[in-house]
């Protein structure tokens, strides 16, 4: 469950990404046009003739104001169609104009329970008894005021029917709206009844959002710490965005009326003020508390660690760790882009990124108590200060005080890096092993590291981009590749199977580290990941559409020509044309305690608690090692089983739910109600076949119980045209303190014990 929860979050934060792109440009447009337009501004500089009132300048930088404050002032519309974008799996234009027709069919259903309640005037006016801010013109609708989280809850709930409808097919009088045409017509039904619903739920939220929201406003300093130390520490997991989003976007940040409008969100509040900024004395620190304090270390803190990780480089070493943290400082103090800095340091001395976590946490609140209210659009870097600190002048956002207080922290900084780095020998770059190299990769250092490697098991190269497809291969292949997608520095990857995933791989390719959870796999590369997606996304639409472990099936069979071997027998089992299969059958009625006495004698450990896993069909039963497949009978993909099919149903082996379903139709993931992950993948290299021989009985997401159908066999085509019949049943992700016991070896009967999964105490 969390695993897929996490997945669920990576793939939500993921898609606030587009949404969040457009803000800096927009901010770019809102801070050049309101500060150049600044009476006390132009008057200051002498500026009259050129940016005075009416020239030609002064024209255009009130155009780019507007325009600046469009995109502010309509967020909630972009969130909706950029969240839609970034959830749906495919034609994900279809997707954007359901999300921009539902939302405001919402925001209309809404509007229509408002007038048919009394809560707005025939004319359009608001009643005097509604409590004032709850009420707003949403694209000159009268609604309730949801924003952004009105647009995520389109976005979300249009995607998640995109997904599932896309591809519904009708009966053939209805058969032109089937497909993606279905989804802008189930978007405006479902999102009709869910406007009407929302007049209902929406005023409960919003009083617990206001209550949030007064919560961490009156908990002063010391709850802009909290915010900040949990925003920091989420930075390795790529859910920041999910947690700092209501902040600076709702009313969890804060409310304040400005030039007449009640604004929610700390980010709003400082753009509606910076519009404004003619009446506005000084900006509002309590609005700014979630961001200003990130100028303090980006521009300063980190910089200073990297000096002390430079400093404390082999003498070999520096000049090459010098390029690499320097490239990285500069990134982390001109765009706010961290990750660079912070993943050199994360994976090899997680201890750094704790200090790194509480003196964050700490900068957010000294920026708070100090009063600095320097804005941003998506991160604390120079170019931000500049526009929305330095030229707003130090009277209105106290932008001079950030230079003492980030001396301190570079000092801080350097002085705890350095000291930690040589008291406990963290490999930092320019600290690896002598036979390390601190270097970013080029094509041709990929290259000669997998010629070095093939003896070891790594890929060989076959296409002209050899770092697409070393990433691809680390990631299971093609066909183990969900979904593409990326963030500022991270590669975000859903896969199919996680366990295919390889981490040698992945590290040759420049990774400066891979986080995995459930099938959700991140691969860190920095500022330039959107060129290796690129890339990647090009070599995946001609790559063999195949696990890897069978693009490199050639390499494997002149290596394994006993596995081989064992294959044939296994298949001439399966068809009762095998001496061994007389003999398997003999002894089909042993029991379970015989089976046990054959195996290897076990260590007295105390058994917490122990799984049943039941055989899905009438077989064969053997051990996992005598699969025809050095990736099965090695258990490179998790332990279990295998059974040779006799009969053509197979059935749920537990109680359960069905995770996912090979487009091939040859295996089938499922996850048992007691938490164990398995894969039921019928035959050996039956991907190849394309579906033909299989029929499945179930859909993705399926609740099935212990004995109901999951599939269809045809065994006389699958005897005749797949290598093997042996099929894995496999606990995909056993735990350290598991243990899989075999409870049959030879006839066994859909239903009965196949394996026993063991967690020791």
């Amino acid at each position: 469950m969390k695993d897929k929860i996490f997945g669920v979050l990576q793939r939500v934060g993921r898609s606030f990404m587009l949404p969040i792109a457009i803000l800096p440009v927009a901010g770019l447009l809102l801070g050049i046009g309101s500060s150049f337009t600044n009476e006390t501004t132009i008057a200051t500089y002498g500026l009259q003739k050129i940016l005075g009132s009416g020239t030609l300048l002064n024209s255009l930088l009130i155009i780019m104001n507007k325009v600046g404050s469009a995109v502010f002032d309509n967020l909630p519309l972009i969130f909706a169609v950029g969240v839609a974008i970034g959830m749906a799996k495919k034609e994900k234009e279809v997707a954007a104009l359901s999300a921009l027709i539902a939302y405001f069919v919402m925001n209309v259903a809404i509007s229509a329970m408002l007038l048919i309640n009394g809560e707005i005037t025939a004319d359009g006016q608001i009643a005097k008894d509604v409590l004032e801010g709850t009420v707003t013109s949403v694209c000159g609708i009268q609604s309730l005021q949801m924003g952004v989280f009105g647009g995520i809850i389109v976005g979300l709930g249009v995607a998640a029917l995109h997904n599932r409808f896309h591809k519904i097919v009708l009966p053939n009088a209805l058969s032109f709206f089937g497909g993606s045409r279905f989804v802008p017509i189930i978007s405006t039904i479902v999102y009709m009844f869910v406007g009407i619903l929302m007049y209902f739920v929406w005023p409960v939220v919003q009083n617990g959002i206001y209550a949030l929201g007064g919560l961490v406003t009156g908990s002063g300093y010391f709850g802009t710490l909290i915010f900040g130390i949990i925003k920091r520490a989420l930075i390795p997991f790529g859910l920041h965005h999910v947690f700092y989003m209501p902040f600076w976007q709702t009313a969890v940040g804060g409310t304040m009326e400005v030039a007449g409008q009640m604004v929610q969100g700390g980010q709003n509040i400082f753009f509606a003020q910076l519009a404004d900024s003619a009446n506005v004395a000084h900006f509002s620190a309590d609005a700014t508390r979630y961001f200003s304090g990130e100028f303090i270390f980006m521009i300063f803190g980190l910089p200073g660690a990297a000096l002390a990780m430079y400093r404390c480089a082999k003498p070999e070493k520096k000049k090459a760790s010098g390029g690499l943290l320097l490239s990285a400082a500069l990134a982390c103090m001109f765009t706010g882009i961290t990750e660079p800095l912070e993943f050199s340091f994360l994976f090899v001395a997680p201890a750094l990124f704790v200090v790194q976590v509480i003196l964050a946490g700490a900068a957010y609140m000294i920026a708070h108590m100090l009063n600095i209210a320097v804005g941003l659009t998506f991160s604390g870097g120079f170019l931000d200060l500049f526009l929305f600190g330095i030229l707003q002048g130090n009277a209105k956002t106290s932008w001079l005080r950030i230079i003492p207080v980030g001396i301190i922290y570079f000092i801080l900084y350097y002085v705890i890096f350095t000291f930690m780095i040589k008291k406990f020998d963290f490999k930092t770059p320019g600290r690896e092993d002598d036979d390390t190299e601190t270097k970013l990769y080029t094509k041709a250092d990929v290259n000669a590291r997998k010629e070095a490697g093939k003896a070891a098991g790594t890929v060989t190269a076959t296409s002209n981009d050899p770092v697409s497809e070393l990433i691809t291969m680390g990631l299971g292949g093609k066909k183990n590749i969900v979904d593409v997608d990326c963030c500022a520095t991270r590669l975000r990857v859903t896969v199919a199977e996680p366990e295919r995933v390889r981490d040698d791989l992945l590290k040759q390719t420049d990774s400066r580290g891979i986080v995995k959870k459930g099938q959700g796999v991140q691969v860190i590369y920095g500022p330039h990941v959107t060129v290796i997606k690129a890339k990647l996304e090009e070599y995946l639409e001609t790559a063999p559409n195949e696990f890897a472990e069978d693009v490199q099936k050639n390499v494997l069979e002149t290596q394994n020509n006993s596995v081989a071997e064992t294959g044939n027998n296994a298949a001439g089992n399966a068809n009762g044309q095998n001496s061994a299969t007389a003999q398997k059958q003999s002894t089909g009625t042993e029991n379970v305690d015989n089976a046990a006495q054959t195996s290897a004698p076990v260590k007295e450990e105390k058994i917490r608690k122990t799984a049943i896993i039941y055989s899905p069909v009438d077989g064969i039963a053997a051990d996992l090692s005598t699969a025809p497949d050095e990736g099965f009978a090695g258990k490179m993909m998790g332990d279990g089983a295998v059974v040779t099919p006799t009969e053509g149903t197979v059935y749920a082996p537990a109680d359960g739910e069905v995770e996912f379903i090979f487009d091939t139709k040859h295996a089938i993931g499922f996850q048992t109600d007691s938490g164990i992950p398995m894969l039921l993948h019928m035959g050996i290299d039956t991907v190849k076949l394309e579906g033909k021989g299989f029929e499945i009985l179930v859909t993705e997401g399926q609740k099935v119980k212990m004995g109901e159908p999951m599939m269809k066999l045809d065994l006389e085509f699958l005897s005749a045209n797949a290598p093997s019949l042996v099929s894995p049943i496999l606990d995909t992700e056993p735990e350290d303190n598991q243990r899989i016991r075999l409870l049959a070896n030879g006839e066994i009967k859909a239903g009965e014990p196949l394996f026993a999964v063991e967690t020791l105490e």
